[in-house]
């Protein structure tokens, strides 16, 4: 069915973006630094993944990653990178190809202050919870103990990691075990996003909860299916 002439001047008005000028930057052209802030800066805003590993020594680490997704639903499957400093692992890499386990959560608002505090660079013998004092939880299906205060914790086993690049990044893959959810967060199947209220990072020292909204029809969906072996 063609748009009415009212209807099509609507979708020429609501669709039309002005141009603006643009400056090209060359990826040759730039260290791995510069590629970091460049991409921080524009890949936004980005879910945080605050991860608890513990080590071979049973010391609990914690610290915030925001390269950071989910990359299946049969298993579930969730996807963080963790990049190296001075080309050694970071104390969550090493933990997780140590113990194989570990407890994803997704902070809100309220935690945004630890959740920083615990992006601070320590020894592997600190840990970042006791030090800022948070409270833990046993797990039900890993030794990890995970955070009381966050609204969400996935407990994880490890499935796979992928090295890319040039500068030892590894992209781990954890195999969701079970979800914790905060009473009221889940509606019908659902995590109510804006109830959660995620904190989200953005580039430089900055971060953000989900602010305003933008709803948009819902469109039709081919549900979701297993492939066979043979698919």
């Amino acid at each position: 069915m063609m748009p009415s002439e009212g209807e099509a001047a609507n979708l020429r008005e609501v669709h039309h973006v002005e141009v603006q000028s643009l400056m090209i930057v060359q990826a040759r052209e730039l260290d791995s630094e510069q590629t970091y802030k460049l991409l921080t800066g524009v890949v936004v805003p980005r879910p945080i993944a605050w991860i608890t590993t513990q080590s071979a020594a049973g010391v609990l680490n914690l610290a915030p990653f925001s390269a950071f997704t989910f990359v299946s639903t049969k298993p579930p499957l969730l996807g963080v990178n963790i990049g190296r400093k001075a080309g050694v692992r970071k104390d969550t890499a090493v933990n997780i190809l140590s113990e194989r386990e570990f407890v994803v959560h997704i902070a809100h608002g309220p935690l945004v202050e630890p959740l920083h505090a615990s992006a601070v660079e320590h020894p592997p013998e600190v840990s970042e919870v006791e030090l800022l004092q948070l409270q833990t939880a046993p797990s039900s299906h890993v030794r990890v103990p995970r955070l009381q205060a966050a609204p969400v914790a996935m407990e994880c086993r490890l499935h796979s990691v992928t090295p890319y690049g040039d500068t030892g990044s590894e992209f781990f893959v954890g195999e969701v075990l079970c979800w914790h959810v905060r009473d009221g967060l889940l509606v019908q199947g659902k995590v109510d996003s804006f109830e959660l209220d995620p904190l989200c990072r953005l580039g430089g020292p900055w971060y953000a909860t989900l602010g305003q909204r933008l709803h948009q029809t819902p469109h039709a969906q081919t549900a979701k299916t297993v492939l066979t072996r043979d698919g």
